[in-house]
């Protein structure tokens, strides 16, 4: 997972003007911050007045050399990671370089590519090392009951006080896991419904059949089995919000009846000729794109219009990096207190891995990973051989491009089976296969052929 660029700072460190040159624009082009110095003594006075998050320096220069600028850094700027860049490699040379603090070492001539990547890892590295030491700080602000410092969570921040604030319809969308459910209580408990009833319903979760009674009530003997009267979820939560998860999954003709109580404000129990009256703001929720359903005739057009007068967009986890060791951090001390055991601390290895995989079940599926390690754990502190094996596999994300297809494929579908608790037949939806397809690339994952 790429390091955001945003505001991050680097110091570039060459007695070749040319190469500063080069080095400044390509990584400008990527969008960091970058200063330069000709030498080590002009290095140290930037830095003594400006904080850089790295510092990319050449190994020979005049006066003070490479390495002795990486010990001064590590001695005296402990916030910033180093890289050493030379034209006269050598393995000796590497390994000093790596055992005085270099985090990264590049032989010239490099590609632009090998930069990027190089400094991406670095600053992967920086942003684990300080989410590492902020565990013993205090636990992350929690707004409205949700998580997040990313920008991308701040948006669903102010998009959750704004829709607070009004009684509009509210769609909210985002891949399954990312806490659709969560957002739509937040709307509700800082509305001014919070006093009445949040219902939530899953409207795939409940059999076409049984939903429109579930949903508007019916009357004794409207059907065999109504042996009395019972009110539906839009009477129960008359005054507050019900919330319509997955709405996705509504049949057309349940979707004439949602469109009609938006509309009128009023349901029809099953067995009454005549409408209730109703005072339910409604939210919705899907994992799908409602718009290209409605042009698939799938969906509703008028009913999508309805809804979407609000909406609020979740990113998934892996756009949200920032976010994710505050919510390891999170769930660690939510369970730890929950099962009576001290809070676990994660090593800097441990983090890293967590921080680079891919998260296809989202924080639901972090949440589920945590709870487990937390559960199982023996000693103070967590790391890298306590995680899950698919974790382990998908550390090898950074390695780089020079992976095949097939290996690509193994570590996908078993980051899926993974966020769904090994559960084949959600597994091979999410996937777009059948079991069977499946099971038989399951196999060929355990059971690989010499040419794979």
């Amino acid at each position: 997972m790429m390091a955001s660029v945003k505001k991050k700072h680097i110091l570039v460190v060459d007695d070749s003007p040319d190469t500063l040159e080069v080095l400044q624009r390509n990584l400008e082009s990527r969008g960091y911050r970058v200063h330069s110095a000709p030498g080590a003594i002009e290095a140290i006075k930037i830095l003594e007045s400006t904080p850089m998050d790295l510092v990319i320096t050449d190994l020979k220069m005049p006066e003070i050399n490479g390495l002795s600028l990486i010990r001064h850094i590590q001695e005296n700027f402990k916030n910033t990671e180093v890289m050493m860049i030379t034209g006269y490699p050598s393995i000796e040379g590497a390994v000093e370089a790596v055992k005085t603090g270099a985090e990264e070492y590049l032989a010239k001539p490099f590609t632009d590519e090998e930069l990027f990547s190089a400094v991406e890892r670095v600053l992967d590295k920086l942003h684990t090392h300080r989410a590492s030491k902020a565990q013993t700080q205090k636990p992350p602000s929690i707004r409205h009951g949700l998580i997040g410092d990313s920008k991308a969570m701040c948006k669903v921040l102010n998009a959750v006080e704004k829709a607070a604030s009004s009684s509009a319809t509210v769609l909210i969308t985002g891949e399954s896991g990312t806490g659709k459910e969560l957002v739509a209580r937040a709307v509700h408990y800082n509305s001014p419904r919070a006093s009445a009833p949040f219902v939530p319903i899953n409207c795939g979760g409940i059999p076409e059949s049984l939903l429109e009674s579930e949903l508007f009530g019916y009357v004794k003997g409207a059907f065999t089995g109504a042996t009395e009267t019972r009110a539906g979820f839009f009477q129960t939560a008359e005054g507050g919000t019900i919330f319509l998860d997955e709405i996705s999954d509504t049949s057309l003709s349940m979707q004439v009846k949602l469109l009609r109580i938006l509309q009128d404000k009023e349901v029809f129990m099953v067995g009454v000729r005549h409408p209730q009256k109703v005072d339910v703001r409604i939210i919705a929720a899907t994992n799908k794109d409602l718009l290209s359903l409605v042009k698939k005739d799938v969906f509703r057009e008028d009913l999508y219009y309805r809804l979407n007068v609000i909406t609020i967009d979740i990113p998934p986890l892996r756009e949200r990096e920032e976010d994710i060791l505050l919510l390891v951090r999170h769930f660690a001390n939510k369970f730890a207190k929950e099962f009576g055991k001290p809070a676990p601390r994660f090593s800097e290895n441990a983090l890293q891995v967590l921080n680079s995989y891919y998260w296809p079940g989202n924080a639901r599926e972090l949440e589920n990973i945590i709870q487990r390690l937390v559960i199982m754990s023996e000693g103070d502190i967590i790391d890298v051989p306590d995680l899950p094996s698919l974790m382990r596999f998908s550390a090898l994300r950074g390695v780089g491009p020079n992976r095949t297809l097939v290996a690509v494929e193994a570590e996908y579908i078993l980051s899926v089976l993974a966020s769904v608790n090994n559960n084949k037949t959600k597994a091979a939806e999410i996937l777009g296969i059948d079991r069977k397809t499946l099971r038989e690339r399951l196999k060929k994952i355990q059971h690989p052929s010499p040419s794979e």
